[in-house]
C-alpha cells in the first residue's frame, strides 16, 4: 500500500508535458504541470472541453504516459513505471470510478466486486465476499447483490463502481466525471458518499464539468490549454466562471514585495485590487498619536484592495508582508475590477459583504483591541439592519437588552422633556455604538435613539451575551463603554436638568 507521512504530500507533479505527434504536427496537451495533493484532500479538476485535464488525469493512473516530468505518488514512481509494474501497483493503490460506470454486464453486483480482489490476488475466498458485501452495503446496494448490471439504475451502477474502486482499500480513488451521467438528486447522494470517504482518511481527484459540487470540495484544479490556474487564484474568486477565471489570469502579473514591504498604504487613493498567491500579509489601521494597530493577517487565496475601489474613496488599512518572508501578488486595475465586478453579480454580493464585515471587525477592534478570531465568534451570523429615517431604533423608557453599531448613517439622541416633547442631545455618526447605558444600569433606556433625516442608517444588533463578552474579554473595551456611558449621562442630565438612574 502507499505509505503516508502527515507532512509530505500524496501525490507530486513535477513539470509534467504531454505531447502528441499529429500529421498537423506537435500537440502539446499538457504543458509544465506542477501540483501536490496531500492525503485526505478532496480535490476536483475543471477546465473546458480540450482544455488537457483528461490527459492530466490519465497520466496519473497510467492509462497515458508523460512526454517529460515526473509523477510521484506515496513515493512511487508513476512515471517510469512498465506497463506490466503500472497495472500491478494500479490494482492495489489506486481506485478508479468511470462516468459510465464500466461493470461487467455479464456478473453480477457482487462479483463485479469481488473481481479486483480476485485479479490482484487480495484477500481469501471467503473474505472476498464478506469485503465485497460489507462495501455495498456501505454505499447502499446489498439488497441487489445478485442482480446483473442492467437490472438496475444508473446511480445505483455508480454505487455499485464506487463500492470496486475501494475493492482493494486503496488509498487514493480517481473519479473521472462520477456524476455526469446522473440526475441532480442521485449526484448529490454519490458526492455525499465522496465526503463520507474523504472523512475516513481517503485521497479524491474529481474530474468534474458541475461548477456547484467543484466549490463544495478542500480544493480546486482549473486547467486552461494545458496548464493549471494558479489555484489560489481560483480560491479567491471562486464565484466567477471558469471563462472568467483564464481571463483573469492571463491579464494579472505577479508581484514580489520583500519582507515587511507596504503592499498598500491607508489613506492614499485605491487604484487596484490584490490577490494574495504565495507567502503571508498583516493589514494595520492607524491610530491617533500616530501609532498603528494589527487587524488582521492575510494567508495565499484571500484578497484585499477592493473597498477602494467599490467605494471610490481612499485606502482604508495598510498591507504589508509580514516579516518573515516576501509575498508574491497579482493585482488587477480599477477598470479591469470594475468590469469583472459589472459582469458577475455573485462577486459583487460577496465582496459587499466582505467589506461589510471588514469594516465591522476593523471598527470593534479598535475599540477593543480583540483578536479577529475572538471578533469572528462574537458577530457569528450576525447581520446589519437598515432603518429609515424617522424610524426610532430605541424608545425612551422602554426595558434594554441589546447593544448596537451604528455601521451608515446618522442617528438622533433624544430625551423627554417635562412638556412631553424630546430634546435633542446628541446626534451619532458612523462607528459609533449606543444602548450600552441600559445593560450596564437599571435596564431601561434613558433616550430614544432615532434614524436622523437623511437616512437610512444600517446598524448591527448585539445581545447581552455578546455584550458583556466584549467586556470581559477586552479591558480597553470595557473602560471605553463606561467613559461613555458617563459622558452621555452627563449629556442627559445637563440638557433635561433632570437625574439619570444608572
Amino acid at each position: 500500500m502507499i505509505p503516508s507521512h502527515p507532512t509530505s504530500p500524496l501525490i507530486e507533479i513535477k513539470n509534467l508535458r504531454k505531447v502528441y505527434q499529429t500529421p498537423a504536427g506537435d500537440f502539446t496537451a499538457v504543458n509544465g504541470i506542477n501540483v501536490e495533493v496531500h492525503k485526505g484532500e478532496f480535490v476536483a479538476v475543471i477546465g473546458k472541453s480540450g482544455s488537457g485535464k483528461s490527459t492530466f488525469i490519465n497520466m496519473i493512473t497510467g492509462i497515458d504516459r508523460p512526454t517529460s516530468g515526473e509523477i510521484m505518488i506515496g513515493g512511487a514512481p508513476v512515471h517510469a513505471f512498465s506497463e506490466a509494474q503500472m497495472a500491478a501497483w494500479r490494482g492495489r493503490n489506486l481506485g478508479i470510478v468511470f462516468q459510465f460506470f464500466q461493470l461487467f454486464p455479464t456478473l453480477t453486483i457482487l462479483e463485479n466486486v469481488i473481481l479486483p480482489m480476485e485479479l490482484n490476488n487480495l484477500y481469501s475466498k471467503g473474505e472476498r465476499k464478506a469485503r465485497a458485501m460489507h462495501l455495498l452495503e456501505k454505499v447502499e446496494m446489498a439488497a441487489q447483490a445478485d442482480k446483473l448490471p442492467s437490472a438496475i439504475s444508473g446511480g445505483q451502477q455508480q454505487r455499485v463502481a464506487i463500492a470496486r474502486a475501494l475493492a482493494n482499500n486503496p488509498p487514493l480513488i480517481v473519479a473521472d466525471e462520477p456524476t455526469g451521467n446522473l440526475d441532480s438528486k442521485t449526484a448529490e447522494k454519490i458526492f455525499l458518499l465522496f465526503e463520507d470517504l474523504v472523512a475516513s482518511g481517503v485521497t479524491i481527484l474529481m474530474v468534474t464539468h458541475d461548477s456547484d459540487l467543484a466549490r463544495r470540495v478542500n480544493r480546486t484544479i482549473l486547467i486552461s490549454d494545458g496548464e493549471v490556474v494558479n489555484e489560489y487564484l481560483v480560491q479567491a474568486l471562486s464565484t466567477l466562471t471558469q471563462d472568467q477565471l483564464v481571463e483573469v489570469s492571463r491579464n494579472m502579473k505577479p508581484q514580489v514585495f520583500p519582507p515587511d514591504a507596504a503592499i498598500i498604504q491607508q489613506g492614499e487613493e485605491g487604484d487596484k485590487f490584490y490577490i494574495l498567491l504565495d507567502g503571508k500579509a498583516d493589514v494595520y489601521i492607524n491610530r491617533p498619536g500616530g501609532s498603528r494597530l494589527l487587524v488582521n493577517h492575510l494567508k495565499p487565496g484571500q484578497y484585499f484592495g477592493e473597498i477602494a475601489l467599490l467605494s471610490g474613496g481612499t485606502r482604508a488599512a495598510t498591507v504589508k508582508a509580514s516579516p518573515d518572508g516576501p509575498v508574491s501578488v497579482v493585482a488587477l486595475d480599477e477598470q479591469a475590477f470594475n468590469t469583472l465586478v459589472e459582469d458577475s453579480r455573485s462577486l459583487r454580493e460577496e465582496l459587499t459583504g466582505l467589506i461589510e464585515k471588514r469594516n465591522l471587525y476593523n471598527y470593534l477592534e479598535m475599540v477593543s483591541a480583540l483578536d479577529e478570531e475572538t471578533l469572528c465568534s462574537i458577530l457569528e451570523e450576525k447581520k446589519p439592519v437598515m432603518f429609515d429615517a424617522g424610524v426610532a431604533i430605541l424608545k425612551q423608557g422602554e426595558v434594554g437588552n441589546s447593544f448596537f453599531l451604528l455601521l451608515d448613517g446618522k442617528l438622533d439622541i433624544l430625551v423627554k422633556d417635562g412638556q412631553g416633547g424630546e430634546t435633542l442631545v446628541n446626534q451619532l455618526s458612523r462607528g459609533s455604538y449606543f444602548g450600552e447605558m441600559a445593560l450596564m444600569g437599571n435596564k431601561r433606556r434613558n433616550a430614544t435613539v432615532r434614524v436622523s433625516r437623511g437616512g437610512p442608517a444600517k446598524v448591527l444588533e448585539l445581545g447581552v451575551q455578546e455584550f458583556e463578552r466584549l467586556r470581559s474579554s477586552s479591558e480597553e473595551f470595557d473602560t471605553d463603554v463606561h467613559r461613555a456611558a458617563s459622558a452621555r449621562h452627563s449629556e442627559i442630565e445637563s440638557t433635561t436638568g433632570q437625574g439619570v438612574q444608572q
